[in-house]
């Protein structure tokens, strides 16, 4: 590709608008998650479910129309641990979510940002399958954590679901990265 075949993508793109519309819905999800009332929980469960939209067509769209850029890559998963983190953190000190569930999910999630953030002069490791299960696992039992229903046994178990794959896939990440540091050195021949 010769230089002037090369596109540059504004940062200002959709995908990047939705990234960043996620993150400032975030304190207002969280707002009507603490406010009492079936109206209020209703509009958290609203705000979520449009955040956790946003964050499957902002990559979508980035792919589809070659709209990746350096803010989205750095944006969206950040803007994903806000969304999830805050949801899971504000049911915890609601007392509707246990604080270990809680700490496992939102600890793997920050082990793993930290370890991309290490990685990323290296390379990047791609999502996996079990990664994009792991996000529709984790949004969909802390939906039926927000509904303002009684279905128990349900939610525990999309939510053991989501532990399971979130700690599986956070173990397969981390063997995915070393692989990935040991190939880096004998290439660098160390």
């Amino acid at each position: 590709m010769t230089r002037d075949e090369r596109r540059v993508v504004s940062p200002w793109n959709i995908a990047n608008v939705l990234t960043v519309l996620r993150l400032v819905l975030v304190p207002f999800f969280v707002v009507c998650l603490f406010l009492p009332g079936t109206g209020w929980r209703l509009a958290a469960l609203a705000l979520f479910g449009v955040a956790s939209i946003t964050d499957h067509l902002d990559g979508e769209l980035a792919r589809r129309y070659g709209l990746i850029t350096d803010f989205g890559k750095i944006a969206d998963p950040i803007a994903d641990k806000a969304l999830t983190g805050a949801a899971l953190v504000s049911l915890s000190i609601l007392g509707e979510l246990p604080w270990w569930v809680t700490i496992v999910i939102v600890g793997r999630e920050l082990g793993i940002t930290l370890l991309r953030l290490l990685l990323i002069r290296h390379a990047v490791i791609p999502a996996s399958y079990g990664g994009k299960v792991k996000t529709v696992l984790q949004i969909a039992a802390i939906v039926l954590y927000i509904l303002p229903v009684d279905i128990d046994p349900l939610r525990w178990t999309v939510m053991g679901a989501a532990l399971v794959v979130t700690v599986g896939t956070g173990a397969d990440y981390v063997i995915r990265a070393i692989k990935l540091r040991k190939v880096a050195r004998q290439a660098r021949g160390e």
